[in-house]
């Protein structure tokens, strides 16, 4: 008996990658999984059915229900589909898992438009649109039933949107929105018993491959590989079970053999002047009373973004 037995979960981008390995896991805890991957190349370019279909018949041949499913997910009607082929397939959905994507790498003094949009689409919004399907859906069994749903969303952000990486402001800009996408979402569907977190894993992919070199990832024999994406798998899984319905609008970096809790933004230093506007000399005065002995240039405090 897996934990996830009877539970129908959506995987995007499960044809490869850390997809494929929550696509295993998920099945392997006793959930029908939906497959979906567009499969294009790591940069977006081009389409491939073979890997959301290869992972779909391995799963089935292992005595798993799985279907796969080749839908654009930041295309509206295609991440519509996307959830009706699930409801029609198995009969419902549980649990939406988002980790499509792809990165086109530029620094900003030469990022083209289509650079700029492609990356923002497919991770942001599709992100989005999925949800928007999913969150209409378990409304909807709420509003027959009266009873929480048990609904789980689990987003796939990186590290790049917690501080940043050079070379790459196309692709923190839209996973730092979809941080806070899944704090907004989380608020809105707690009321139907559906739950909303984000994780940050640190795995070695094609796109972290691309980006960073192989040799980053390189390991000797025998070493711990603190960089399969299998590792990220385990907590993504955790939170698409039942025992995981009090977390909610949180994230979390996850890699290796660590799951780490992350706080946002919150209030480090403050200056108030009292009930009266400031001046542009004043608050060159008082910035120091602001920073006190922080600094004022903000590091790279990016270890290894997923």
């Amino acid at each position: 008996m897996g934990m996830l037995d009877g539970k129908v979960v959506i995987v995007t981008g499960g044809g490869r990658g850390l997809g494929r390995s929550h696509a295993q896991l998920l099945a392997s805890e006793g959930a029908a999984v939906v497959v979906n991957d567009l499969g294009g190349e790591w940069d977006g370019r081009g389409t491939d059915a073979r890997p959301a279909t290869e992972v779909a018949a391995e799963l089935e041949a292992a005595g798993h229900r799985a279907v796969a499913n080749h839908d654009d997910v930041a295309d509206w009607e295609g991440a519509q589909r996307l959830v009706n082929q699930a409801v029609e397939q198995f009969g419902r959905l549980d649990g939406l898992v988002c980790n499509a994507g792809f990165v086109r790498d530029r620094t900003v003094f030469n990022m083209a438009e289509d650079e700029w949009d492609s990356v923002i689409r497919v991770h942001l919004k599709g992100h989005f649109v999925p949800t928007r399907w999913a969150t209409a859906y378990w409304r909807e069994r709420f509003k027959e039933t009266g009873e929480p749903v048990g609904g789980r969303i689990v987003y796939t952000a990186s590290e790049a949107g917690l501080f940043g990486n050079p070379g790459q402001p196309n692709y923190s800009a839209a996973k730092a929105g979809i941080a806070a996408l899944g704090i907004e979402v989380a608020q809105e569907v707690a009321r139907y018993g559906v739950t909303c977190n984000t994780i940050n894993p640190r795995a070695r992919t094609r796109m972290t491959v691309n980006t960073f070199g192989a040799e980053r990832f390189e390991r000797g024999e025998g070493q711990w590989d603190a960089d399969d994406p299998d590792n990220v798998s385990p907590w993504v899984a955790y939170l698409c079970t039942d025992a995981a319905a009090d977390i909610t609008g949180q994230t979390f970096v996850v890699g290796g053999d660590q799951v780490q809790l992350m706080e946002g933004w919150h209030r480090v230093a403050r200056i108030r002047k009292g009930k009266d506007r400031w001046t542009v000399a004043e608050l060159a005065e008082a910035r120091a009373e602001l920073f006190g002995d922080r600094p004022t240039v903000l590091k790279g405090r990016l270890g290894r973004p997923g």
